[in-house]
């Protein structure tokens, strides 16, 4: 029996999204998009050779249930169990900056 192996893949970690809570905001495809076109971007920026974009999963309820807004997370901050919350589809851009902004990291 082979023993498990601890894998990493070729792209960066994926931003979770509440489906709940985007299906009861005021533009969900809206921001939908945003969030792909701003993962698309940052990746392109030239991170690193031959790493994909992240993906954005559709998860259930987080348990907030903001008004109005759609509960994002990801990475390091969704092992803590923080969240950003996204109101408009002009918002994105930073959050997902708030997302991959990491305290700890030296530097």
């Amino acid at each position: 029996m082979a023993l498990p192996a601890l894998v990493r893949p070729r792209r960066a970690s994926p931003v979770l999204v509440c489906r709940k809570c985007l299906k009861r905001s005021d533009d969900p495809k809206e921001i939908r998009k945003a969030i792909k076109h701003a993962l698309k971007s940052h990746d392109s920026s030239g991170h690193g050779a031959g790493e994909k974009p992240a993906r954005i999963v559709m998860t259930s309820c987080f348990g907030l249930c903001p008004k109005r807004a759609v509960a994002v997370t990801g990475g390091v901050r969704a092992a803590r169990g923080e969240y950003v919350l996204v109101s408009a589809a002009k918002d994105v851009p930073s959050a997902l900056a708030l997302l991959r902004d990491d305290p700890n990291r030296p530097g």
